[in-house]
């Protein structure tokens, strides 16, 4: 045997898990500012997989093929659709801003009806919380309006470099995509026999993985979308000014578990009982309630079932914490680390209840 040159080494594995943690540490430092694109990435070739199988099955000798063909799906059905809503929503936000600006919409005003039709004890209640000066309030919002304009014009420079940075984590995310689209299975396999569980354990996780990744993106993604476009044209047939924002602000409140798109509707239809719309406000209710709200009881559990059998408590909680934490990417992190959390407690009970002799508990 070749001499290498270097002494001998009785036992070195302690020193190489110390340098491939070290190696593997420094690695998702570098990838931390593309975290976003990598998630979103993962969950765009969970979701979209099948369908490359399907297309692979019509091109079995073009897996290139198949995949660019999914990842154009991917941009017809998801990324365009998204940015012409963000337009349309940019746009009717800056409409309402100018008419603040302007003077036709004066927040005060609109106060001071709505103090006017409240009962007393509403009144009272808003006394002690200090909010009943409506000078002050228009002051107030005067100000915040001047200081607003004054951070968009400020920060320009920066505002371009974000639109930058959020098509450099577009392209990564759609360039990652395509490869884990394509070579799913083939890195799935390279995984496995490289992390140190096993079979049925890494199994059990992985599958645990994708359930939840699946369920949590139709069961809240796509509800929201349905509850925030409901939500939408039940206030363009009501006649609310902004149908698009306040759809679009009920869509976001349904990701929150517990509460929902009532965060939005439940206020806005006391707003008008209070200023004497009477009709709109019980049509408003009952939409909220009947229409939007069924969705999420009808439509969640056909889209989630079961599978993750994840405690509702747990769901709110890890929601919460993930929004909290990590903005609108949390939404999937939070459930996928419980149920991740759940499995691996789960596994590791087993494993004690084999080592005892026990039977394993329901």
């Amino acid at each position: 045997m070749k001499d290498s040159g270097y002494p001998p080494v009785t036992n070195d594995r302690w020193a190489f898990m110390a340098i491939l943690i070290a190696v593997s540490a420094a690695f998702a430092w570098i990838l931390l500012p593309f975290l976003a694109a990598i998630l979103w990435a993962v969950i765009a070739a969970i979701l979209f997989t099948p369908i490359y199988t399907r297309l692979l099955g019509k091109m079995p000798r073009r897996p290139s093929s198949a995949a660019l063909l999914t990842l154009l799906l991917i941009v017809a059905l998801v990324i365009v659709p998204a940015a012409i809503l963000t337009m349309a929503l940019v746009g009717e936000a800056t409409a309402i801003y100018d008419r603040i600006q302007s003077g036709d919409i004066d927040p005060a005003q609109i106060v001071a009806t709505f103090r006017a039709a409240m009962p007393s004890w509403v009144t009272g209640f808003l006394h002690n919380l200090g909010i009943d000066n409506l000078a002050e309030v228009r002051t107030s919002f005067g100000a915040g309006a001047a200081d607003g304009v004054r951070a968009v014009l400020g920060q320009a420079l920066q505002i371009g470099q974000s639109l930058f940075g959020l098509l450099l984590k577009l392209s990564v995310m759609l360039y990652l995509a395509f490869f884990l689209i394509r070579d799913g299975e083939g890195l799935k396999r390279r995984v496995a026999a490289a992390v140190p569980l096993r079979s049925d354990h890494l199994h059990r996780l992985v599958e645990r993985f994708i359930v939840v990744v699946r369920a949590t993106i139709k069961g809240t993604i796509v509800v929201a979308i349905l509850q925030g476009l409901l939500g939408g044209l039940i206030l363009w047939a009501l006649g609310i000014e902004a149908p698009l924002l306040w759809g679009v602000l009920m869509g976001a409140a349904s990701l929150i578990p517990a509460v929902g798109t009532g965060l939005v509707w439940v206020p806005m239809a006391l707003y008008l009982f209070f200023t004497g719309s009477f009709w709109q406000g019980a049509v408003l209710v009952f939409c909220g309630l009947f229409v939007i709200g069924m969705v999420d009881n009808v439509l969640r559990p056909v889209l989630v079932g079961r599978e993750t059998r994840i405690p509702d408590y747990v769901v709110l909680i890890t929601t919460l914490g993930g929004l909290q934490l990590f903005g609108f990417h949390g939404i999937v992190i939070g459930p996928v680390v419980a149920a991740m959390f759940i499995a691996v407690w789960d596994i590791a009970t087993d494993m004690r209840s084999e080592a005892l002799g026990a039977p394993p508990p329901v």
